[in-house]
């Protein structure tokens, strides 16, 4: 029942961020926001969630686990309603985001961290690689859910969905989920505090604008040079200090450095393959939402049973082995996405996705067993952050460079038919606004349309297979590191046997 509880609550994190991004269209149109204010609809939620993790873990650890997962579901569900009620702007729809990014923070390093105080050790692993596989449901669901009510109803029912389900979560919790906390006492570690919010943000902040602004703008290349800055006085300041928020002798265990460095690099490879599917289905083969949404689920089919069973499979084989066997099979399937065309059948894509839903799944349970054996667990709320930031850092990496190398290819392969020069900045520019104009122009009965969305597609399919053989090698990259330097089990199982 515990790890039901957790994982509900873990699913509600994803819905109330994945949920939103396919209610932008119509958002958009109700209350009149630019591509400035869509942008940072969506950034305030990862931002503010990726750039407090780490403190709101160790508050965790220090005050109680059960009640920074309560706090945290009562902010989402509280804001989620007042969103769907009041909002009427968009700068207060940023603000709204901005303090659900802050409750998700509270609930994520919550439920991971739970599970590891609440299951002996020989039932650790398979509780965590089910805690994977609801995390790897998440981002599917949200999407469908998010499709289904906004072509249903209207935008404000993504904020709807989420009070009913944090009610659920924290009665449930209330009364069954045992409360758990570092018993020392230890004083918590502000500097360490401030410098990771500061260093995270920044550094997220600079990821994220990086594919719009240029990897070269002055606003991106200060805002990363003052993240990595921070980041270094961070560390060396958790180095020295007495009582550490994160204490830096966690990185001697290669069972932690590399399960986040396989974490890391798994979500870079994922999130960066489901954000072009989305514009894949979405434009090229003309779905709505919820329709291209449900395409995603045979990754669900491959990520579960895979993620679930990992634990046996770990103990026979070595986690090294398991997570770089999962890895490989993601690079086996993103070098047979390079072969995906404009007319390729979907029962074809479903058979890819399976097989990097398995890859993902044997990848990520293994990975973050180890990274959890690692940390003592008066420690759990912060190892749990650090999971779940290598997590968002990845993911933001991966949509970011995937994205630029996606558009990179795409403006040097469109070709503009005759007719249209005076568009051709707009449409080279955005493979959405070839489509858009595209689709106007094929409603007008101008020939000139077709002509366009045939090109615009044909470009974006030679920058999605071109991001799939970068994604295929970073794959592979990460499969040999893990095989080479990722221990076989954790240091706590070896003295279990």
């Amino acid at each position: 029942m515990i790890l039901a509880i957790m994982s509900l609550s873990l699913v509600i994190t994803f819905l109330n961020n994945v949920t939103l991004n396919v209610a932008i269209p119509e958002l958009s149109s109700d209350l009149g926001a630019d591509n400035t204010e869509i942008q940072w609809i969506i950034d305030a939620y990862i931002i503010v969630f990726g750039g407090t993790l780490l403190v709101m873990g160790a508050l965790g650890d220090r005050f109680g686990r059960k009640g920074a997962l309560i706090l945290g579901l009562l902010i989402i569900g509280v804001v989620s309603g007042g969103t769907a009620q009041y909002a009427t702007s968009s700068n207060e729809l940023i603000m709204a985001r901005g303090v659900m990014g802050l409750g998700a923070a509270l609930v994520m390093p919550a439920t991971l961290s739970v599970i590891i105080v609440v299951f002996p050790p020989e039932e650790r692993g398979k509780a965590v690689g089910i805690w994977v596989a609801m995390a790897g449901i998440g981002n599917p669901l949200g999407l469908l859910a998010g499709g289904y009510l906004v072509e249903s109803f209207d935008w404000r029912w993504v904020f709807w969905i989420n009070p009913p389900l944090t009610a659920i979560a924290i009665f449930l919790a209330l009364l069954l989920v045992p409360d758990s906390k570092d018993e020392s006492g230890v004083p918590l570690d502000p500097v360490g505090s401030i410098l990771s919010v500061a260093a995270l943000t920044t550094l997220l902040y600079a990821i994220i604008e990086a594919p719009d602004r240029g990897w070269g703008s002055v606003e991106v290349l200060v805002s990363a040079a003052v993240g990595l800055g921070l980041a270094f006085l961070f560390f060396r300041w958790e180095n020295t200090t007495e009582y550490p928020m994160l204490p830096m002798g966690f990185f001697k265990d290669r069972g932690y450095t590399m399960g986040l460095t396989a974490i890391a690099l798994a979500f870079f490879v994922m999130f960066t393959f489901m954000f072009t599917q989305m514009l894949h289905f979405q434009f090229v083969r003309g779905h709505g939402a919820f329709e291209a949404s449900l395409r995603f689920l045979p990754l669900v089919l491959g990520l579960m049973p895979a993620a679930v069973n990992s634990d046996r499979l770990s103990a026979r084989f070595g986690s090294n082995n398991v997570v770089a066997g999962g890895l490989t099979l993601v690079a086996v399937g993103m070098m047979i996405f390079t072969t995906v065309e404009v007319d390729t059948e979907y029962i074809r894509l479903a058979l890819i996705f399976v097989l990097l839903g398995a890859g993902m799944g044997l990848t990520m349970a293994p990975s973050t067993t180890l990274v959890m054996d690692a940390i003592p667990y008066d420690k759990a709320g912060v190892g749990s952050a650090t999971n779940d930031t290598s997590r968002e850092l990845g993911g933001a990496f991966g949509i970011a460079i995937g994205g630029s190398v996606l558009n990179e290819i795409y403006q040097n392969s469109m070709v503009v038919p005759e007719g249209l020069e005076g568009v051709s900045a707009e449409v080279t520019a955005s493979f959405a606004s070839a489509i858009g104009l595209g689709r106007q122009l094929e409603a007008s009965g101008n020939v000139i349309g077709t002509q366009l969305i045939e090109n615009a597609s044909s470009a974006f399919m030679e920058g999605m297979t071109g991001t799939a053989v970068v994604l295929a090698i970073v794959s592979f990259v990460n499969a040999i590191l893990v095989k080479l330097y990722m221990p076989a089990r954790s240091v706590g199982a070896e003295s279990e046997e």
